[in-house]
């Protein structure tokens, strides 16, 4: 009996296996692929950028962190759930609509594909460190002539880690004063020698550059760019809501005038 139940499973298995391996009729394909080509698996509906809001960009690619890009993340989409206040808008933007990969291994979809036409105005650009951010991507002249592009309009631009790099290879931390991830900070020095680049500092606010490094400490930078535009209470508001105790003064940092 134990061999016929064996036996019996078997051909279920077969018979299942050959209804999936019978050769699909030509227009079938036809029209699934035009199904996938109208419902791509990589589609996704474009933010809805509510008009009189910051519209504040996050630089994504290859390599990506997701410290210092799901930091300050947090920090300005949470503004959305604040009122009285100027909120946010917060979207993606990288030089594809496909999936990236960021370095810990999470994909993500970009929301905007800054080579295209549809790309909205930029407020803010926050650069999270990326993996080649010290190599490779400063060769990038599309993506480093985009930053260059949006810091001619923007209000704010921001970095995280390494991200400093991006900013300082689009010549637009020249005569500012900057940081970087701390082990970081001799190779900017030494790639970037123009540059004031400071030492033990979690953050620097030099005019409409803050640069951050990085890491956790994004959380920081990213609240001190809330407290300035909101105020103290909005700023520990945010914070409180991602359980963070925020308190400027207990941050090293440095501020510009």
């Amino acid at each position: 009996m134990r061999h016929l139940f064996i036996y019996i499973a078997a051909f279920l298995i077969i018979s299942c296996g050959d209804q999936y391996n019978k050769e699909v009729p030509t227009d079938a394909q036809e029209a699934i692929s035009n199904d996938k080509e109208r419902v791509s698996a990589f589609a996704k509906a474009k933010p809805e950028l509510i008009e009189g809001r910051y519209n504040v960009a996050f630089l994504i690619m290859d390599g990506t962190y997701n410290t210092e890009l799901t930091a300050p993340f947090d920090i300005f989409q949470h503004t959305q759930y604040r009122e009285n206040i100027k909120q946010m808008n917060v979207f993606t933007v990288a030089n594809t609509l496909d999936p990236i990969r960021t370095f810990e291994g999470m994909y993500l979809l970009p929301d905007f594909d800054y080579t295209a036409p549809d790309l909205p105005k930029i407020d803010i650009l926050v650069v999270p460190s990326a993996e080649h951010h010290l190599d490779t991507d400063l060769d990038d002249e599309v993506m480093i002539n985009f930053v260059k592009e949006v810091d001619k309009h923007a209000l704010y631009m921001t970095s995280h880690c390494d991200g400093a790099f991006v900013l300082a290879k689009a010549g637009i931390l020249d005569g500012s004063v900057s940081t970087t991830f701390p082990s970081d900070i001799d190779k900017m020095r030494e790639t970037f020698p123009q540059l004031d680049i400071r030492k033990e500092v979690l953050f620097v606010h030099d005019g409409k550059y803050i640069t951050s490094a990085g890491g956790a400490k994004s959380f920081e930078a990213a609240l001190y760019l809330a407290e300035h535009l909101y105020g103290a209470e909005i700023a520990r508001s945010l914070a409180g809501g991602l359980v963070i105790d925020w308190k400027i003064e207990d941050v090293p940092h440095i501020i510009m005038k």
